[in-house]
């Protein structure tokens, strides 16, 4: 069973930092992009980050020079690093990859569970 796994959310201070994991596993031939959105209450999910297989990124503006985003490709791996966090930070940051289960022509979205993340002092 393919699935995306978060980790590393919680409590951020303004100004501070977080880092964000999202692990791919199970039987997955290629990943494409993968990236983080992120979703506050009332608002609708917004892109926060994407990066290609080749290591091309785009940003949201409200997010460039404050997080980056990389990937490990041998650990099927996405990071977030989150810095001079803003309150205006907090949702739910949710993983996404398009992935290529067994080497033919279709490739899939999924989705991970989503981790919280907080901005408060």
């Amino acid at each position: 069973q393919v699935q995306l796994v978060e980790s590393g959310g919680g409590l951020g201070q303004p100004g501070g930092s977080l880092r964000l994991s999202c692990a791919a596993s199970g039987t997955i031939f290629s990943i494409n992009s993968m990236g983080w959105y992120r979703q506050a209450p009332g608002k609708q999910r917004e892109l926060v980050a994407r990066i290609r297989s080749g290591g091309s990124t785009i940003y949201a503006d409200s997010v460039k020079g404050r997080f980056t985003i990389s990937r490990d490709n041998t650990k099927n791996t996405v990071y977030l690093q989150m810095n001079s966090l803003k309150p205006e930070d907090t949702a739910v940051y949710y993983c996404n990859a398009e992935m290529n289960l067994r080497g033919g022509s279709t490739w899939y979205n999924y989705w991970g569970q989503g981790t919280q993340v907080t901005v408060s002092s």
